[in-house]
């Protein structure tokens, strides 16, 4: 079963986590302490966290329509980019006279994010139904891609006025923000559509024919071609849904958190909700608790360096033991991740 799979997964990474920390001298158990009370101490800590699980909850429901007909998406962390790239596109055209209202700008960024996050990944499934790449390889190059296209944006055409800086583009205005809950350090905004956007796949992958079409697909795709299912298409059009949600959780993260393009804005979200799916086999009622543990042991990480004198990067090597968990102790497929969708 995915709960016990998962829980036996967590486990034996804390196990794992506790001893490479007592190896490092650190308190394993006050350790794991500071993560919590980094993670959901407080209010803010609570909301960084929800901030934090949007991104991975969007790129995570869009995954399981991938791995559901036997697709890798890993360029999703490129999709995340080019959203947050179409986002901000849309938003740089405001025009300050208050012609149109603000709302407007927002809904087109967030709807041009998720294009341009759909086209990145249509562009990869093509270049594996029509041209034998795999998606693996097609997707780390886009990957790629995206972050040197932004790089390319922040220091030339998109550059502050007067200078180039790594810190990113002009702070949008005000007005084109998405609103924060409480002045807190979170758009609500993000995590409804986030919700919604769970529902909706939890809905074509459980209670429609396109959901049965895409199992279908991953079980056999000639069988289905025989019964006119379209294996392309079905494969075509999971990737180009999953990256509409990569993109719409970048146009999330300019619109709603950074309120600018940022170097790597993509956070690694996209490889983290990769984990997440793979925790949990692609299990949708699992998938959201795998989201929040990823999203706390991110935000949490931030008070190590403050409270013990440890690196943040601990979280990246807890989730590098969690990567070979997995794969040890299930032995994982790639068409397992899918088959509990």
């Amino acid at each position: 079963m995915p709960l016990v799979r998962a829980a036996a997964t967590l486990l034996l990474a804390l196990a794992v986590t506790m001893g490479i920390l007592f190896l490092a001298g650190a308190p394993p158990v006050h350790t794991l302490a500071v993560l919590a009370t980094g993670s959901f101490g407080s209010s803010t800590a609570i909301l960084r966290t929800l901030s934090a699980m949007v991104p991975l909850l969007l790129c995570g429901a869009g995954l399981c329509l991938t791995f559901a007909v036997n697709l890798w998406n890993i360029g999703v962390e490129g999709q995340i980019i080019l959203g947050s790239i179409g986002s901000l596109w849309v938003l740089r055209a405001w025009d300050a006279t208050g012609s149109v209202a603000p709302v407007l700008y927002q809904i087109g960024a967030l709807l041009a994010a998720m294009a341009c996050g759909a086209a990145w990944a249509l562009f990869s499934g093509l270049l594996r139904t029509h041209g034998r790449v795999h998606e693996i390889f097609s997707g780390l190059g886009l990957n790629f891609v995206a972050l040197g296209l932004s790089l390319w944006l922040i220091l030339g055409p998109w550059k502050r006025p007067g200078m180039a800086s790594m810190s990113g583009t002009e702070p949008l205005p005000a007005l084109l923000r998405l609103p924060a809950w409480g002045g807190r350090p979170m758009s609500l905004v993000g995590l409804v559509l986030a919700v919604c956007a769970f529902g909706l796949v939890a809905w074509l992958l459980r209670r429609t024919f396109f959901g049965l079409a895409l199992s279908a697909v991953r079980h056999n795709p000639r069988a289905a071609a025989l019964l006119g299912l379209g294996p392309e298409k079905r494969m075509l059009a999971a990737m180009g849904l999953c990256g509409a949600l990569a993109g719409l959780a970048g146009g999330l993260l300019v619109a709603g958190l950074y309120h600018r393009l940022i170097p790597s804005i993509s956070g690694l979200y996209g490889y983290t909700a990769i984990l997440a799916v793979l925790m949990v086999s692609g299990s949708l009622p699992l998938l959201p608790l795998a989201c929040l543990f990823f999203a706390a042991l991110t935000v949490g990480s931030i008070q190590l360096p403050l409270e013990l004198g440890l690196d943040s990067s601990l979280s990246g090597v807890i989730q590098g033991v969690l990567l070979l968990l997995v794969f040890a102790v299930r032995r994982l497929r790639p068409t397992d991740a899918g088959r509990s969708a």
